[in-house]
């Protein structure tokens, strides 16, 4: 195929600079062929690289003449597949390629890197093998039931379920800090009509997006905006003030807040310090709001009011004194915000988990625990290790079903 388009021979590993040919030997374009042979590549096959002057008509006139020549255009993520299956990179490497190219901050994109090279898979092998050992052991006195205890005491089998135990909670924790660098904080802002929601979205996003006007209810749908907060995506959503519906289309928008609501990460609700109604705690809307969601209270118009800005707890619920207007008390609402949702301020050791990721570890710690309960009964014990690493397996392809492999790599972007 190579020498047809070319009518060279190329050397492995340079840059051969070459006219690409058409079926005729009229020249497509000229530009460099780059031979990677195999296993010395990101796949671990044969691969060729092209690199054309560019242009959608050019480009489009050499994949043609390659399509000819017999290849075929890839499949979302197959390259990276070939890489996974032919032992290039493991699963969570695999998956760090695709959150490398979506990173949307530049912490998130430090964080993926590091799991592209390793860091979290060697996290999570260290622990698989520490598991491994243990089974050995455990599974050793399954042979020589009257000596188990003594045999477990002397391996000090307990205290290292004890150690891995708390690495399993250690990389759960850094692993939920990775999760809100790759998905974001969806924060929704809520409240009555003409309390500032609109204002607070256009003062955190730093631009009117959002038309501010004293009639209430100026908004009807959902306004999203995402803003980089240290780091994390925050996607900010302004939505329908929530009051006794006035007309038919009102009340669409009322009701698709309460939808967006019940899908929030963090709930802020908006209130003017100048009218008492609005607080979340007088009004019959907060029994509404979903439980187990971090709930924040914004208390705007300061400015009005003449105070100073404040951060404080009333109720379990961190209220912030702040002025959309003026932009004052912005920086405590911003912290509130983070801190809500349990952010630590740094992307150190913190790792671009996946909800599976997640589902996984929580697995392995449950088995864990229950291993540490039925430590006397050796053959249920045993089964629990073997639970906790299989889980623990399933994050780097260790033990993966096909089923799951197609999903993850059909969502990668065309090629990569």
């Amino acid at each position: 195929m190579l020498q047809a388009l070319t009518a060279l021979n190329v050397v492995p590993r340079h840059a051969t600079r070459a006219d690409f040919l058409d079926s005729a030997g009229s020249v497509i374009d000229q530009g460099l062929v780059l031979y990677f042979p195999a296993p010395h590549s990101y796949t671990g096959e044969d691969i060729i690289e092209l690199q054309g002057h560019g242009g959608p008509v050019v480009l489009n006139l050499l994949l043609q003449r390659c399509l000819q020549l017999g290849a075929r255009i890839a499949e979302p993520g197959e390259f990276t597949k070939r890489a996974f299956l032919n032992d290039k990179l493991d699963l969570a490497q695999a998956e760090s390629v695709a959150d490398l190219i979506d990173a949307a901050t530049t912490q998130a994109a430090r964080c993926a890197l590091r799991s592209l090279q390793g860091d979290f898979s060697r996290q999570i092998d260290a622990m698989v093998e520490e598991l491994t050992d243990l089974r050995m052991l455990v599974e050793a006195t399954l042979d020589f039931p009257e000596e188990d205890v003594e045999f477990l005491d002397r391996g000090n089998v307990r205290g290292r379920l004890e150690t891995i135990r708390g690495q399993v909670a250690q990389i759960i924790a850094a692993s939920q800090q990775g999760r809100l660098l790759r998905e974001g904080i969806h924060v929704v802002l809520t409240g009555h009509p003409n309390v500032g929601k609109s204002s607070l979205l256009n003062a955190l996003a730093g631009a009117e997006r959002a038309i501010v006007t004293e009639i209430p209810g100026t908004t009807r749908d959902a306004i999203r905006e995402t803003i980089n907060l240290d780091g994390v995506p925050l996607h900010v959503i302004d939505t329908a003030g929530l009051r006794e519906p006035h007309d038919p289309v009102e009340k669409i928008g009322i009701e698709r807040t309460w939808e967006t609501i019940g899908a929030a990460d963090l709930v802020l609700w908006v209130s003017d310090v100048m009218r008492a109604e609005t607080s979340v705690a007088d009004t019959e809307h907060a029994i509404r709001l979903p439980a187990g969601v971090p709930r924040l209270h914004a208390l705007n118009k300061i400015d009005i009011a003449g105070t100073q800005p404040y951060r404080r707890t009333v109720g379990g619920v961190i209220e912030v004194g702040l002025s959309a207007k003026s932009g004052a008390g912005l920086d405590l609402l911003r912290s509130a915000m983070l801190n809500a949702m349990g952010w630590g301020g740094t992307n150190e050791g913190v790792y671009m988990a996946r909800q599976r990721h997640l589902e996984a570890l929580n697995l392995a710690a449950s088995h864990i625990a229950q291993a540490a309960k039925k430590s006397a009964e050796i053959e249920l014990f045993a089964e629990e290790l073997r639970l906790a690493q299989h889980a623990l397996g399933a994050i780097t392809g260790e033990v993966t079903a096909d089923d799951l492999l197609g999903r993850i790599f059909s969502s990668f972007c065309i090629g990569k």
